[in-house]
Parts: structure tokens; C-alpha cells; sequence
């Protein structure tokens, strides 16, 4: 006599998935897998949630966004929210900034970036006048391009034969991938430094915009089309959202908890091993760093494309140096986001490319004291550096180069007219490659994982559902469509999509987030 079956038992029959890392893309996995059906445990080896995109909180009051430090067109991750019937309004108040941010060609002037199109003309007529009137013609461009590139940005790349897509097709003429970022902004921009301000944002995928393809001219385009954007509270603010809401529907986090391997019957995952312990799972995600978590999770001899020796041999994003300084005073006049560009900035970029410490290095300041008084206390500000430098497979020894180049980074301060600020540092932290690669568990101390040239593109990067392995998946920048705070969430819905049709759950929604109806409507203009 067959019983029907009981609440419990429904629940038992729901697929086990297990999460390995809960960073941004990790938490929007677990999310939406959650939501569809399965039985979620995520697994993280830190004592918080966020990896990479967390708050830092310092002695003395102090809190430092330790990753990213801007959100981008909130919308995509505003639909993963709705897809378990939260809100990301409620959760987070985000605040659009303008200026976005203030750029200082060193020696050669300023631009401070807005997203009202009258004033960013005026801006840039006091570099070239007549480079003016190309900013609209960029932004009408880029909107065409985004719009037949979109198609490829929301779907999954399994095979060589998926680029021979009509949406890939139709998308060519637009993309040209013979051209480089600069080489495509030539059309509009004849000066050097406005084309330099529409294509320093090659540097979140940390690459060169003289070798970075044509299509991420899309980068910049999305922060004057959209607005850039700071969560109250930090970035970390968005991840422990993101972990409320996975809780709220049923995911089960485990924070310092390690996943050591993948278990495998034959090529099928069968769950992880934790603390030396089995746990079952009908399907694994990785979202740890591609190339630091894939030699010890899975074993190279059933890993066929992505060996061993293929990942030590792939192209990497430069690095970053990084500190973290809880200063005594206040900078009223220092903008949220200040970015100096090295005076020669060809060579600051030659020298990263080629593995040297750049000498005169280029800089960004996050300054969040400007929009959001809970990132220090009352009379104090907390500044975070950021210095483009080499991957660790340059070979740098950063024991002997971080008191040298903290002494630089100090130095170069004075370019944005913040002077003695040593003897105001009342807290400090620093972060080097080592560091990365060590503490943070960023392979070869890439910040920003494989680069984003064409031969590590859609179907020649590691894919949303991992090649020749059953129930493996991976999300996050080192997979497709790659880095990015709205990049990967998009890469999370590409990943659960496949995932969820693998085990028969309920459909994960596929949104419109990288649509031009992208209004946002958060937070007010600081």
C-alpha cells in the first residue's frame, strides 16, 4: 500500500546542493537554487560572508569596503531578490553618487565624472573643447552595442559551436574584436586623457585598454548610463543582505567551514568532504577562485581541459596593493572616488604587463567618509589605496618590496593634495599580492582572476557547467561572462539556469538586467 508521502519526507526527495564559498556569486547561487527547490548548504572558509566583497571593520571605529567599493546597475541583483520575494530596496540603501568620481591626469587637469550628460560636456571641453560634442555619439554607440552584445552576456557557452550563434553573429559588427578599447574611443575622443577617462575601467578587469578588447568600452558607458552607486555601510552591506535572504529561504550557511575536496563516483560529484567528513550533494558550485580552489578541489586526472598545467599556463589579471588607513582628520574637499593617473601612463601599464613594480604608479582613493558617515568615527576618516601592481607570477618579493612601496603609495597621495597624512594614520593595514594569494586565497595573487582577452572569452573561459564532469558547476570571475559585481550575479543566473534544469527543479527566472530599461530607482544622489 503506497502512503502518501508526508511534509518531511517531500522535503527529503528535494536535490542536495552544496555551495562551495559564499561570495557574491556564491550567495546569489545559493539564493536562487533555493528558491527553485534544492536543498542548499553553502560552505565558506571565512568566519563572514562576502569574500572579497566584505566591510572590513578596524580598532578605533574604523570600516573599509576590503574589495570592491561601487555598485553597478543595481537591477540584476534586484531581480534575484524578487525571485525570493525580497527586496533589495528594503534590504540595502543604496546611494548614487555625483560626482561618480574625480579624475586627475597628473600635471594635465581633472574630470569630475557625472552622470548629468550638460556637465560632463562641460567637463571635458576644459580638457579638448572639441572632444565634447563626441560624448553623446559614445553613449548612442555603446548602447547599440550593449544591446546585441546582451543576448551573449545572459547565456551560457558550453561548446566551440555556441559562438556560431545568430546572437554572436549579429553582434560582430559592433564588437569589432580586431580593435582595442583606446583604438575604439579614437572614433569620438581625439584627446588622450578623455579617451583615458572612458577606458581606465579596463583596470576592473585588470587589463590595459590598449590591449583590452573593443567591446568593454561597454564599462564605462554602464556608469554614465546608469549611475554608479555606494551601499550604506559598505559593499559587505550587500553580502550580508544577500546571506539574510538565502537563510530566509531555507539555504543553510556554514561559515569557517573549508570544503577540501569534491568527492567523485567515476566523473559525477557526489558531495564534499569537510573536516575530514562526507557530505552527500547531488550537484556541487564553486565559487571559489577558479585557479586557486580547481588543482586541490577536483584531481587532475579527470580534469581533461582545464588540467593542471592548462591553468598554470592561462593569462592573469594584474594585482593590487593595498592599504587601509584609519586617519585622524577629515578631507572635506576629497570626493568618494578619486583616481590618479600616472602622468605616463603607457609606461605605468608596459611595466605592470611585463612584470615590473611600476616606479610611478597610478592610484585610486576611496574616500567613503564623503557619502557615508558609519566608515569612521566622528573627526576621522578611513581612506582605502589601491595601486595596480604585477601578479605574483612575476616572481616580486613582496616581503622586501611592501615598506618601499607603502612609502611610494604615501608619496603619491600628494598628487590628490592630501599631504602629512603619515603622522594622522592611527590605524593601518596593508595587503599585497602575497597577501591575496595567502590570506584571501586569490591564485597567483590576480585580483581580478584569468584576464578578459579574446582567447578567455565566452566558450574559452571555464564554463557555467564544468567540461566533462557531471553535477559541477562554477560561478564567479574566473568563469562566464566573467568580473564584475553585476557580471557574476548575471553568471549566477546562467549557472542555476543549467543547474536547475540538470536536476528538474523549478525554472531559475532569466531577467532583463542587462536591458537598456535599467532606471534605477534606489537611494537618493549624494
Amino acid at each position: 500500500m503506497n502512503l502518501p508521502l508526508t511534509a518531511p519526507a517531500l522535503r527529503e526527495t528535494r536535490p542536495r546542493v552544496a555551495v562551495i564559498g559564499a561570495g557574491p556569486g556564491g550567495l546569489a547561487s545559493a539564493m536562487q537554487l533555493a528558491a527553485a527547490g534544492a536543498r542548499v548548504t553553502l560552505y565558506e572558509r571565512d568566519a563572514v560572508v562576502g569574500g572579497r566583497t566584505r566591510t572590513l571593520t578596524a580598532p578605533g571605529g574604523y570600516r573599509f569596503d576590503l574589495g570592491p567599493t561601487f555598485f553597478l546597475y543595481p537591477r540584476i541583483l534586484s531581480e534575484i531578490f524578487a525571485t525570493c520575494g525580497a527586496s533589495l530596496e528594503q534590504e540595502v540603501e543604496l546611494r548614487q553618487l555625483d560626482p561618480q568620481y574625480r579624475l586627475v591626469f597628473e600635471g594635465h587637469g581633472t574630470i569630475d565624472a557625472t552622470p548629468d550628460m550638460d556637465r560632463m560636456e562641460a567637463e571635458i571641453a576644459r580638457l579638448c573643447p572639441a572632444d565634447a560634442r563626441g560624448l553623446r555619439p559614445f553613449l548612442a554607440e555603446n548602447r547599440r552595442k550593449l544591446e546585441a552584445f546582451r543576448p551573449v552576456l545572459e547565456r551560457a557557452f558550453c561548446t566551440p559551436a555556441d559562438v556560431l550563434g545568430l546572437d554572436m553573429l549579429r553582434s560582430l559588427r559592433l564588437m569589432r574584436p580586431h580593435r582595442t578599447v583606446d583604438q575604439d574611443l579614437s572614433k569620438h575622443f581625439r584627446d588622450p586623457r578623455v579617451r583615458l577617462a572612458f577606458s581606465f575601467q579596463t583596470k576592473y578587469l585588470g587589463m590595459s585598454p590598449f590591449r583590452c578588447p573593443s567591446l568593454f568600452t561597454i564599462l564605462s558607458f554602464l556608469e554614465y548610463e546608469h549611475g554608479v552607486f555606494h551601499p550604506m555601510g559598505g559593499c559587505g552591506a550587500v553580502s550580508d543582505a544577500m546571506a539574510r535572504v538565502a537563510e530566509s529561504v531555507g539555504v543553510d550557511i556554514r561559515l569557517e567551514q573549508p570544503v577540501e575536496r569534491i568527492a567523485f563516483a567515476g566523473r559525477r560529484a557526489i558531495g564534499v568532504e569537510v573536516g575530514g567528513r562526507h557530505h552527500a550533494a547531488d550537484a556541487v558550485v564553486v565559487n571559489a577562485d577558479f585557479a586557486h580552489a580547481i588543482p586541490k578541489l577536483i584531481p587532475d586526472s579527470i580534469r581533461r581541459r582545464w588540467t593542471d598545467r592548462k591553468i598554470e599556463k592561462a593569462r592573469y589579471s594584474c594585482s593590487t596593493f593595498m592599504l587601509y588607513l584609519g586617519v585622524e582628520g577629515e578631507f572635506p574637499e576629497l570626493p568618494h572616488h578619486s583616481i590618479l593617473l600616472a602622468e605616463d601612463y603607457r609606461r605605468n601599464i608596459r611595466q605592470i604587463e611585463t612584470g615590473e613594480i611600476p616606479d610611478v604608479p597610478s592610484l585610486y582613493v576611496q574616500h567613503a567618509g564623503a557619502t557615508d558617515p558609519s566608515m569612521a568615527p566622528p573627526g576621522h576618516t578611513s581612506l582605502y589605496l589601491l595601486v595596480p601592481v604585477p601578479n605574483l607570477l612575476h616572481g616580486a618579493d613582496w616581503t622586501v618590496e611592501a615598506p618601499r612601496y607603502r612609502r611610494l603609495a604615501l608619496d603619491r597621495l600628494k598628487g590628490l593634495g592630501i599631504t602629512d597624512i603619515e603622522s594622522r594614520i592611527r590605524y593601518e593595514r596593508m595587503v599585497t599580492p602575497h597577501d591575496w594569494r595567502e590570506e584571501f586565497a586569490v591564485g597567483h595573487g590576480a585580483t581580478f582572476n584569468l584576464s578578459h582577452d579574446l582567447g578567455q572569452m565566452l566558450c574559452f573561459r571555464p564554463g557555467n557547467r564544468f567540461a566533462e564532469l557531471d553535477g559541477v558547476y562554477l560561478v564567479g570571475g574566473g568563469t562566464h561572462p566573467g568580473s564584475g559585481l553585476p557580471v557574476i550575479y548575471e553568471g549566477a543566473r546562467i549557472t542555476c539556469g543549467l543547474l536547475a534544469r540538470d536536476l528538474g527543479l523549478r525554472p531559475v527566472p532569466v531577467g532583463t538586467g542587462f536591458s537598456q530599461d535599467m532606471t534605477p530607482a534606489y537611494g537618493a544622489t549624494s
